[in-house]
């Protein structure tokens, strides 16, 4: 039986007897007298009153992040002067660099998103028997040229999808397949050349000298 139903039941009928009453360890408080000096409590604390002698002995009491409370004690860090920053007003004026590398990645104008005029304004690519005549400085050149437009393309293709322009991806793929029709036949032709000069070492390891065909 609750507790608050048998005080109510005391109450109204007076003395209830002990048979009645519900087991001790159910209700001990109708059982046994309480009385507020025998109540034994205490504060909360996690550190013994006698670890201390009274004082306390926690650095962290108090220490709160809700409430933006520091802590007792000053922190290593706390001798050390923060800086300060610098207001924008007060930075040095740095000055442009019309001839950077990194505007290889844009336009001739500079935008920041090539027109589908600019990028449709392209020839044919390299032909193989054009990559020949070729030596191999100006192959190499012709490759790095070829790889910085596309990454000119693929920055404007990741400009125009940030924009959702929703025009020019036509013009840009064309001119990027012509770029990678020209990549290739460079590779064809130095895989050619790779060849050559593999059937010219087995040659020249046989026994085989061109310097000696006159002479026989």
């Amino acid at each position: 039986m609750h507790r608050q139903s048998v005080l109510r039941l005391a109450r109204q009928y007076g003395a209830v007897p002990m048979v009645e009453l519900p087991p001790p360890y159910l209700a001990p408080s109708l059982h046994f007298p309480m009385n507020r000096s025998s109540v034994q409590t205490s504060n909360f604390s996690s550190t013994a009153a006698t670890a201390g002698r009274g004082r306390d002995l926690s650095k962290s009491r108090g220490v709160s992040a809700i409430h933006r409370t520091g802590p007792k004690f000053k922190l290593g860090a706390s001798k050390y002067p923060l800086p300060t920053p610098v207001s924008p007003e007060k930075l040095e004026k740095r000055q442009a660099t019309p001839d950077h590398g990194l505007w290889g990645f844009f336009p001739k104008g500079r935008e920041a998103l090539s027109t589908p005029e600019y990028d449709g304004a392209h020839g044919r690519s390299w032909s193989i028997q054009e990559l020949r005549e070729k030596s191999w400085e100006d192959l190499h050149c012709l490759w790095w040229v070829c790889l910085k437009e596309r990454n000119r393309i693929a920055t404007s293709n990741q400009e125009r999808k940030r924009l959702k322009a929703g025009y020019g991806e036509y013009e840009a793929q064309q001119r990027a397949r012509v770029i990678r029709v020209t990549q290739h036949g460079i590779k064809h032709v130095l895989r050619e050349r790779w060849y050559a000069w593999e059937d010219a070492q087995k040659l020249y390891q046989t026994g085989y000298r061109p310097q000696d065909e006159g002479s026989e």
